[in-house]
């Protein structure tokens, strides 16, 4: 079920290089958006995960969210207070993926002007608005899972564990007489 969440936190984000999961398995890009407890995003999440759900497995469907619920491997949408990283505690967290021979991640700007790594936009910790599948799958891997459709940049936020972004607000413009001086000092 189609999901658009909106102005969500995004935090490890592989969205233009498909990457295995700690070596093994197929190549994937994958994104993780931190939710709010009791917004709106959170609503629809737990709405699409109920309707997935029943219609997958009809009356066992409460049983087997109680019991997929907390195991990762399993189910999409975690606590994020179980996991130690910047900007997880308080929050639930949305794992999403995609699979490489699906194609890439649509990844846009505000405008709607698609986004290039080199952009640096989305980063980790940067606010989007992303465009999700949620989905159950039964069988040997039953679980309930989330595919990662899109990505826009919505607005900037204090980056996760990595170098801080600057618009080049904080220097003076030192004009050109200030490169003058400053060749003439080491001459």
């Amino acid at each position: 079920m189609k999901v658009l969440l909106k102005d969500v936190r995004l935090a490890f984000p592989d969205l233009w290089t498909a990457k295995q999961f700690d070596g093994a398995g197929p190549f994937r890009y994958s994104a993780t958006l931190l939710i709010e407890p009791g917004s709106a995003n959170e609503k629809a999440i737990e709405a699409a995960i109920a309707k997935v759900a029943a219609d997958k497995f009809g009356k066992k469907a409460a049983s087997l969210l109680q019991s997929f619920r907390g195991n990762s491997n399993k189910f999409c949408y975690l606590d994020g207070n179980l996991k130690e990283y910047d900007g997880f505690q308080g929050m639930f967290y949305l794992s999403s993926h995609r699979k490489q021979t699906d194609g890439p991640v649509l990844v846009i700007d505000t405008n709607k002007a698609p986004l290039g790594e080199a952009s640096g936009k989305p980063y980790a910790g940067c606010y989007v608005n992303a465009s999700v599948d949620i989905y159950a799958q039964e069988g040997q891997y039953a679980g309930i899972r989330c595919g990662l459709i899109g990505v826009q940049f919505a607005r900037d936020g204090d980056s996760f564990g990595g170098a801080s972004k600057t618009d080049g607000s904080e220097f003076e413009d030192l004009g050109a007489g200030a490169d003058a001086e400053t060749e003439d000092a080491f001459a």
